[in-house]
């Protein structure tokens, strides 16, 4: 079937009369220059409801499809005037790590009009603060956006601030223990799953208690943050809580988090009741999750096996004669 040319494409996308084709979504993946120029020349003249529609649609499959990338066409939106717009345009740059991108965020974050927009920017800047701790970003860059979120975590707009403090859990910033703990101590779900959310990023153990305490919480929110970074963090004395928790917890995500944080965890027992799960389950999609787990596990065990390989209690004692 021959290829529809791209202007053909926003031609279609331009008209409210016309219909949008679902095959055409792939198409606007790693935009060429030229394609690109053109659909910005074109996207004002689209009707609102078409564009917010096209990014609901894109965001969908890219959720989907690991291969699609609009990061191109994402970043020629964030200055839209429609709000939703430029909240979806966020939504596509999950995944960045175009380091140019930090500047135009961090105002994003200062001096955007709408808090859910500020949000989103902020989860963006997730990913850089990461890479700031791998010393894999350009000088000054780090420090902007880390300054960024820290102002931006005691931001009036709750939302702002839970989102800040969750970007900033990859840092290594000795603020942020402090804004964790805080945010632990808030009666709100929301914060606690926050904190849950920062601490699971952090690579700290520190937070063992508090993750467990999460994972028996009411709140479904709170449970699948705990459950989630139980894993992150591979914290053994979740194990036993975890696996108590598989035949009790009626959520569906909560119940795929603590799967695959036990896969990422692994010891005793764990492999016989993923197992005997896999047994009775009838859903594909299920199955599916469940084998990919089990696959994830004996990762797990065979990186535990080099671990202790790897062990030699000889060169201990060599170093102790030295």
């Amino acid at each position: 079937m021959k290829e529809t040319p791209f202007p053909t494409i926003l031609a279609d996308l331009a008209d409210p009369g016309r219909p949008f084709p679902s095959r055409h979504l792939k198409r606007f993946s790693d935009l060429d220059s030229s394609d690109l120029a053109a659909f910005v020349e074109t996207w004002p003249s689209v009707p609102l409801p078409r564009k917010r529609l096209l990014l609901e649609k894109l965001n969908d499959l890219f959720d989907e499809d690991t291969v699609v990338s609009y990061e191109n066409m994402a970043t020629k939106l964030l200055q839209d005037p429609d709000s939703h717009v430029r909240n979806l345009a966020l939504k596509l740059l999950y995944e960045t790590d175009d380091a140019r991108l930090i500047p135009g965020l961090v105002k994003i974050i200062e001096s955007d009009p709408e808090p859910e927009v500020r949000a989103r920017a902020a989860t963006v800047l997730g990913e850089f603060v990461r890479l700031g701790e791998m010393g894999e970003l350009p000088d000054g860059r780090r420090e902007l956006m880390e300054e960024t979120l820290l102002t931006a975590a005691h931001h009036a707009h709750s939302s702002v601030a839970r989102a800040a403090l969750e970007a900033l859990g990859y840092s290594s910033r000795p603020e942020l223990d402090e804004l964790i703990r805080s945010a632990f101590n808030r009666p709100d779900p929301l914060w606690q799953a926050a904190a849950l959310f920062a601490a699971g990023r952090s690579a700290d153990n520190r937070w063992q208690e508090e993750i467990i305490s999460g994972l028996l919480s009411e709140d479904v929110s709170v449970r699948l943050v705990a459950a989630t970074a139980a894993g992150e963090l591979e914290l053994k004395a979740a194990r036993k809580p975890l696996l108590d928790m598989l035949e009790d917890e009626e959520d569906d995500d909560v119940f795929q988090a603590i799967v695959w944080s036990l896969s990422q965890i692994g010891g005793e027992d764990v492999r016989t009741y993923l197992q005997a799960i896999l047994a009775e389950a009838e859903d594909d999609e299920q199955i599916e999750f469940l084998e990919e787990a089990l696959a994830n596990l004996a990762f797990t065990e065979d990186m535990e096996g080099f671990d202790l390989l790897a062990f030699d209690p000889d060169d201990e004692l060599d170093e102790d004669k030295d």
